[in-house]
Formats: C-alpha cells, sequence, structure tokens
C-alpha cells in the first residue's frame, strides 16, 4: 500500500510545448472559480420565501420554487462524467473559459424571464455550466500540482468551499433583502474568472499530444474496475458530507431554536469546522488514505450520532463540529484516492465519475434523511442511523485499505 498516493508527476508543458510551472497565482485561481458551483447551490436559499410570495401559493410554486435551488446540483450529478470524457478529449482549458461565460449567460437569465419554468430552465442550464467548471478545476489542479502540494490545493479547495458558502448565503439573504431578482446578479462574476483564466491558465500537454496540441493516438480507456470503489464510497460520503449541512437547522429547530440569527452562528461554527478539516488534509496527507478515510468518516459517524442525540444546544454544537471536522477531511481523501494512478489522459473522466458520485450522493441525502425520519419516527433517530453507518463505513474503510494493493501506487 502506499501512503502517498498522489506523487505522480504532473504534466508542466503547455499544448504550445513550452515548459511551464504552476503557482500561487494559478492555485488560487482554481480556487476561487472552484467556489462557483457552490454559488448556484446556496445563493438562492435566503430568497427562497420571496420566490414563492412572488410566484403565489400554487402547486406548480411549490414544486418548482424548491427545484429551482436543486437542480443545478443534479445536473452536476448528471453530466460530470460527460464533462470529464470532454476534458479528456478536447482539452481543460478550452471547455473551462466556455463554461464560464456561459455560467453567467444562465445564471443571470432569471433576473430578466418572468415565467417560473423558463426560470428552472435557466438553472439548468447552470448546472450543466457548473459540471464543467467544476470538472475542469479540479482536474486542473491534479494535472498542474503533485504530491504534497496537489494535495494542499486539494484540501483548500474544500477549505474555499466551506468558507464561500457560508459568505455566499449572506451575501443571499442581504441582496435578497431588496429584492429576490438581486442576488442572480453575483453569476455575472464568473466573466472575471472568465478573463483570468485566458490569461494565467495553459492547456498541459501529455505525451501523447503533438506541439499542436493534438491528441495522436486514442484515449485510453478509464480504469472503472479500480475506480468503482472509490466512486461508491464517494456517493454515501456525498450524503455524509451534507447531512450536517442540511440537517442542522431543522434539528435545533426541534430544541427550540428559530432564531434566523442563533441558526446562522451555528452554521457558520460548523462551516468553520469543515474548512478546518480540509485545511488540515494538505498537513497530514502524507499518512495515506487507509488512515485518512476511516478518521474522517469516524469523526463525521460520532459527530452526526452526537447530533441525533442531543437535546441541549451546546451538545448539538459540539456534534456538529465533530461531523464536519471530519467531512472537512472526507471531501479531499476521497477525491485523492479516486485520482491514484489515473493518468493525464484518464483524470479528466475519473474527475468526472467522482464529482459526479458526490453531487448524486449530496442530492439525495435530503430525501434519504426524511425518509428515515418518517420510517424511523423521527430526525434524531435517523441522524444516529446515518453516523452509525458511517462509524461501519470507517471500519469497512480500514479493512479494505489495508489489504494488499487496496490503495494504487
Amino acid at each position: 500500500m502506499s501512503t502517498s498516493p498522489t506523487t505522480a508527476p504532473a504534466p508542466t508543458r503547455a499544448a504550445d510545448g513550452g515548459p511551464r510551472r504552476a503557482g500561487r497565482p494559478q492555485g488560487v485561481l482554481l480556487m476561487f472559480m472552484s467556489c462557483l458551483p457552490v454559488l448556484g447551490a446556496v445563493l438562492l436559499a435566503p430568497v427562497l420565501p420571496s420566490m414563492q410570495g412572488h410566484f403565489g401559493d400554487t402547486a406548480q410554486a411549490r414544486a418548482l420554487v424548491p427545484l429551482s435551488l436543486t437542480v443545478p446540483a443534479l445536473m452536476i450529478a448528471l453530466l460530470a462524467p460527460f464533462a470529464g470524457s470532454v476534458v479528456d478529449r478536447f482539452g481543460r482549458k478550452r471547455l473551462l473559459v466556455v463554461a464560464l461565460v456561459v455560467y453567467a449567460a444562465f445564471g443571470t437569465a432569471p433576473l430578466w424571464l418572468d415565467g417560473l419554468p423558463a426560470i428552472v430552465l435557466s438553472r439548468v442550464g447552470l448546472g450543466v455550466a457548473e459540471a464543467a467548471i467544476m470538472t475542469c478545476c479540479t482536474t486542473l489542479v491534479a494535472d498542474y500540482f503533485s504530491g504534497p502540494e496537489r494535495d494542499r490545493w486539494l484540501g483548500l479547495q474544500t477549505v474555499f468551499a466551506s468558507l464561500s458558502a457560508t459568505l455566499f448565503f449572506a451575501l443571499g439573504g442581504g441582496l435578497g433583502a431588496h429584492s429576490w431578482r438581486t442576488p442572480f446578479w453575483l453569476y455575472a462574476s464568473s466573466l472575471v474568472f472568465a478573463v483570468l483564466a485566458a490569461a494565467l491558465l495553459w492547456q498541459p500537454r501529455s505525451s501523447g499530444e503533438d506541439a499542436g496540441g493534438t491528441t495522436r493516438t486514442a484515449l485510453p480507456p478509464v480504469p472503472v474496475r479500480a475506480l468503482l470503489a472509490p466512486c461508491l464510497v464517494s456517493l454515501f460520503g456525498g450524503v455524509v458530507f451534507f447531512a450536517p449541512i442540511v440537517e442542522l437547522p431543522f434539528v435545533l429547530d426541534q430544541v427550540g431554536i428559530e432564531a434566523v440569527p442563533v441558526i446562522g452562528a451555528v452554521t457558520a461554527v460548523a462551516s468553520a469546522a469543515t474548512a478546518a478539516g480540509a485545511f488540515t488534509f494538505g498537513r497530514v496527507s502524507r499518512k495515506g488514505t487507509a488512515t485518512l478515510l476511516p478518521v474522517a468518516f469516524a469523526l463525521a459517524g460520532v459527530g452526526l450520532v452526537v447530533v441525533g442525540l442531543g437535546d441541549t444546544v451546546p451538545v448539538i454544537v459540539v456534534g456538529a463540529v465533530i461531523a464536519s471536522a471530519g467531512t472537512g477531511l472526507l471531501l479531499p481523501t476521497l477525491l485523492v484516492w479516486a485520482l491514484a494512478g489515473l493518468s493525464f489522459e484518464q483524470r479528466g473522466r475519473g474527475t468526472g465519475l467522482w464529482t459526479a458520485a458526490l453531487f448524486l450522493g449530496e442530492f439525495v441525502c435530503p430525501l434519504l434523511v426524511l425518509g428515515l425520519s418518517a420510517a424511523l419516527g423521527g430526525l434524531g433517530v435517523a441522524l444516529v442511523l446515518l453516523g452509525t453507518s458511517a462509524l461501519v463505513t470507517a471500519a469497512a474503510c480500514r479493512v479494505g485499505l489495508t489489504r494488499p494493493a487496496a490503495v494504487p501506487a
């Protein structure tokens, strides 16, 4: 078993054949662009009641207004594998710049659209762009960096996503006080990133491309069997990751906390814990997936059990911090596991499959918890069961990953 599964050298040649080395400007830009799918996921949450009021209390509005928030994540889950194929076939930078422009077009469309079905369709288009952006950014991080430096940037990707979620939620609420349409202006920010990406990024070139960037041979197949376990575990990991984010306000409500500022403060503390867990990954990544993945699932599991059993705010906050620290460590660990052993020509498709698994888990999470709550008699019991399942997964991962050749070198 390799203790550092991400030491494969990253390509350092641009498509024009010249040697180039990525540094902080490229890494930071990729981090900020990785936050754009988070913007699509949380920005509208504070204005959903205002949207509901604008379109009326009809059956259509009750169905489509919440869908406008969640459908981009579903599109990422469905289309990320396709985006990965496009990335490997036609290149990272070109697709990324186009996707950033498309993101702005569909993201700002609700400013001018009047019909709710048309707004939902624009959100579908936004999700298509997000699938490409997410896949391109993560793939470029793996292309530009290698070894511990790559691990550090992959950990920072989760840090940026966690902190930006809190910021975007606050921005959505602040701008939404003016009008429910106002937050949609923020989607135009991707145009700035498109210009920066065109100027600062380059298309890496593998040994299978000529100086013009044309692929000389057919793309090698993705090792589906090797990716099956990481993607299946990431599917469940997406459920575990999203559970504290989605369910914490409802748990607080059950213990009598209805004040939005208090709920927001607790959520911010949990987001900070997620960022701390992700930031830690870059410092401990050398311990390997076989150690970090069980630890991440164990922390998340213990935290969810504490949240589910907690009947006071301090206990719930402690559980949320433990669970969130675990999920912060979980995401980069899962990604490193999925990317281990993939060649440059396979990396886009591998990233796409992993992204699809993660976002499908996030999309399923609220539905799964809702079903468990109804079947078991309460949200607390459902979270205890989910936490227990995470603990079982931690043990299974430890056993599976410590077998010979469990983690590819």
